[in-house]
């Protein structure tokens, strides 16, 4: 049964959005490439060949963001626009990291409305000047897809707010998903118009867009995708309240890199997939990936830098030093403490006020000395709980001026206006201490601008001290992304005012030898891990993650933002019917190896018992004497045993090969090295321990093997007690003759010497002992146990078991990764494909009748 969103979303995929009104009319193309923009859930999108090459072959990556790196302004006679490059954009800089020789396009919205009539002008201009593409959403749209589902739902939940009522924060609104997701559509039509699919690279941008991957993967299978999340993500048990939760994340699966700021915000991204999705992710080599239908998606770890040039640009403008040495008569004698921060909720402000008033009570040395300058950049979004919190600043800081002002004296110096780069700087430079108390951010740069602006012109006499020696003070809150990286701040927890009015104290009275130690240290940091130096190692793993690309074999499935793409080994192919029946058709020995559950029998089935029709092929294939025949299960021996009794020729392995009998008539044999069972009395109060432990977990007891199941359990702490329990095992066992593996949901303990590769092994190597060598293999199964038999093969024609002219047909069930070189989608085609065969066998002889 569908979802409401499900629905939803396909009504979106095909474009309909009832809650916008009447879709504008397509704009024309600023540039021309061959294809055509698609629809989500087009025709050609489901096709591999959909990725279509221009005729030119450029290193080029293409940027898309929510805003472009751009200004505009009307012109003053109102007559068409001017543009410019915004010189704090970090989207501008990010090709200081790239290649000399790659071309950058841009691609996101503008900061003003552009009439209908002059879009198309605008957007060429834009290109041929900028490289920009310019996306043009329609008014009702970009109002409820920014201040709505952005700024109003994924904003705060990301900050770790939730809508707990109606007064405190937004409910979620299903027409500003459909407006967010209409956006990411016009987005992505901007990307094709301008993209080579099999030569570009596509670099996105923060939570505007996190649907977008799916959009253009949709198109193009093999694009060369990354994804960058500037904001924080939080963790699980504050995401799963999202209703579109999982939408978002199948989107950014789409990308082949996704990227955070600090290992905080990946390791709740990994826990949202595990808990979410049933994806566990996988360390190698100091890389961490996470396997999705083939695909190896890369999580990128990596805060963001400044750009050193510019910070050093803006430091020797003239106008810059005539600032300073105004701001240093204007605190003569003062200790200047600086807060730079955007106004909004999440910022601390508040908080980081009334710390600076206990600091004053419970040091009035200070009083008279020290002075707060908070410098509130204007407020990007809007909102009943922004007005309430700007109020509540300028209350303060009221009540503090009037409680402490002397003659000459003001404690806390408010700018709440647009504060230029070059001003900032000349702050920076007269203060002794930044203090940034934001309760959530996702990297905060202010801090790294601070300590270069502390730090000077490199080779230039300037000094932040009258002795020469350079340093800084800072105070930042453990909750923002920078924190980690500045080892030489004092960490404070911002919602604790009296600890963060000792850390203030601390910062300002702190001897001036260490001091300057602490701004050495971060100074090295922040000098050598700048915005190329983040650009240009977020681009190497995005092209690790992408150099199998173009050799595997690409399927799209799925429907709306269930979509993905599965990619398989290039000679991973569909099993031909018409063929394999040739083949066994011309055969005289044939080995025929077959699983039972998700083979032969839907996994989801409640009936685990064969049909009359499988009983049915299998006995027909059983009774051509070129046959051998064989069920190779998991299950226990007596439940195979008594399904499938009319099949008297049938072979049967138990238990993954465990227990083997050649056919009804004959006795069991025993394949394991040992059959000593006291390693049961061992293992069996280890598993009942973490049974107790783990609600949902349960043991399940075979004859030959204890499996401890969890799947039932919660995702995350099951995973983390089959972890343990592993060690546990591994090291209560290891002098017994037994393995300890894990699998799907569960934790397995079984004698050594027991797999179902061994099993395929033995059935070739008796055949071949008895002159009947197998000139025809085909071997069935879908799980991780089956690929044991699978590699088996072709072991078995090196090592010359089967010849090298044996017909191997190793065919996993349902499109996935797999040692199989061939696949049948479900158990259906299963049961097609050995019914074809059945038809082919020939019949056992008929008895002769004696009159």
């Amino acid at each position: 049964m569908m979802s409401k969103s499900y629905t939803n979303l396909l009504d979106l995929a095909s474009g309909n959005f009832p809650a916008m009104g009447r879709e504008k009319k397509r704009l024309p193309r600023v540039m021309t490439v061959t294809g055509v923009i698609s629809e989500l859930d087009d025709d050609q999108a489901n096709s591999v060949t959909s990725d279509v090459p221009s005729s030119i072959i450029v290193d080029r990556i293409i940027i898309v963001a929510n805003q472009l790196p751009v200004k505009a302004k009307r012109r003053p006679d109102n007559k068409g626009w001017s543009f410019s490059w915004d010189d704090d954009s970090l989207l501008l800089h990010i090709k200081d990291g790239l290649p000399d020789d790659m071309e950058v396009i841009y691609v996101g919205s503008l900061r003003v409305e552009v009439d209908s009539s002059e879009q198309d002008d605008v957007s060429q201009l834009l290109l041929d000047r900028f490289k920009c593409v310019p996306a043009f959403l329609p008014p009702d749209i970009l109002s409820k897809y920014y201040h709505g589902f952005c700024k109003q739902h994924l904003w705060p939940l990301f900050h770790y707010m939730l809508p707990y009522s109606a007064s405190h924060g937004s409910r979620f609104d299903r027409s500003w998903w459909e407006a967010y997701v209409a956006a990411n559509k016009i987005f992505s039509q901007k990307v094709i118009e301008v993209i080579n699919p099999e030569d570009d690279f596509v670099w996105i941008h923060d939570y505007h867009l996190m649907v977008l991957p799916t959009f253009l993967r949709r198109r193009f299978n093999r694009l060369r995708m990354g994804f960058f999340l500037h904001s924080p993500f939080p963790s699980s048990e504050i995401y799963r309240t999202l209703p579109v939760r999982e939408e978002i994340l199948k989107a950014l699966l789409n990308s082949d890199l996704i990227g955070f700021h600090t290992f905080d915000y990946a390791r709740h991204f990994l826990s949202c997939c595990s808990r979410m999705l049933g994806l566990e992710y996988q360390s190698k080599r100091g890389y961490i990936g996470l396997e999705y239908y083939g695909r190896t998606v890369g999580i990128k770890i990596m805060p963001v830098g400044i750009h050193m040039g510019q910070i050093e640009t803006v430091l020797q403008l003239a106008d810059r030093e005539w600032r300073v040495e105004e701001l240093k008569q204007q605190f003569e004698g003062k200790t200047v403490l600086l807060g730079v921060d955007d106004m909004d909720i999440f910022k601390g402000v508040d908080l980081k006020v009334l710390a600076f008033e206990e600091m004053l009570k419970q040091h009035p040395k200070w009083q008279g000395r020290a002075v707060l300058v908070q410098i509130a950049n204007p407020a990007r979004g809007k909102g009943k709980d922004l007005e309430e919190i700007q109020e509540e600043i300028k209350t303060s800081i009221k009540r503090i001026n009037d409680k402490f002002r002397q003659p000459g004296y003001e404690p806390i110096v408010f700018i709440d206006r647009p504060v230029s780069l070059s001003e900032r700087t000349a702050y920076y430079t007269v203060a002794e201490c930044v203090v940034v108390t934001a309760v959530r951010d996702g990297m905060n740069l202010t801090p790294y601008e601070y300590i270069v602006c502390r730090q000077g012109i490199p080779g230039s006499d300037c000094t932040t001290e009258s002795n020469g020696l350079k340093s800084s003070m800072l105070v930042v809150s453990e909750f923002i992304g920078c924190s980690p990286s500045l080892s030489g701040a004092i960490r404070v927890n911002p919602w604790n005012v009296e600890e963060t009015a000792e850390a203030l104290n601390e910062a300002i009275s702190m001897a001036d030898a260490e001091k300057v130690l602490r701004h050495e240290k971060h100074y090295k940091y922040v000098s050598t891990h700048d915005v190329a130096y983040w650009s240009r190692s977020f681009f190497q793993d995005l092209e690790r993650s992408c150099k199998d690309h173009f050799r595997r074999r690409c399927w799209g499935i799925g429907l709306s933002f269930g979509f993905r793409v599965v990619a398989l080994d290039p000679n991973f192919r569909k099993l031909s019917i018409d063929t394999i029946v040739s083949a066994y058709s011309r055969a005289k020995n044939r080995a025929i190896l077959l699983d039972y559950d998700g083979t032969l029998m839907p996994q989801m089935a409640i009936n685990k018992v064969p049909s009359p029709e499988v009983i049915s092929i299998v006995n027909t294939l059983c009774c051509d004497e070129r046959n051998t025949v064989f069920l190779v299960s998991g299950r226990g021996r007596d439940s195979l045993g008594q399904w499938f009794s009319p099949c008297e020729k049938l072979g049967i392995a138990a238990e993954h090969g465990y227990f083997l009998r050649w056919s009804a008539d004959k006795e069991w044999e025993v394949v394991g090295q040992s059959n000593d069972f006291q390693w049961m009395q061992m293992a069996e109060p280890v598993m009942k321990q973490y049974t107790e432990a783990t609600d949902g977990s349960y043991i399940e007891t075979k004859e030959s093997a204890l499996v401890w199941h969890h799947r039932d359990a919660d995702l995350g702490f099951g995973s983390c007690q089959a972890k343990e329990m592993l060690d546990h095992l591994e090291s209560v066992l290891a002098n017994e003759p037994v393995a300890v593996k894990s699998g799907q949901f569960i934790v397995e303990v079984k004698p050594q010497g027991v797999s179902k590769g061994l099993v395929a092994e033995k059935i070739f190597s008796t055949m071949a002992e008895s002159g009947r060598q197998a000139d025809f293999v085909l071997c069935v199964g879908d799980d991780r146990s089956d690929e044991d038999m699978f590699e088996i093969i072709g072991n078995a024609i090196n090592s010359g078991i089967l010849s090298s002219s044996t017909a191997v047909y190793a065919c996993t069930v349902g499109q996935k990764p797999s040692k199989a070189k061939y696949y049948l989608d479900d158990t259906t085609e299963v049961r097609t494909m050995l019914d074809a065969l059945a038809e082919e066998s020939t019949p056992p002889p008929s008895p002769e009748i004696v009159t």
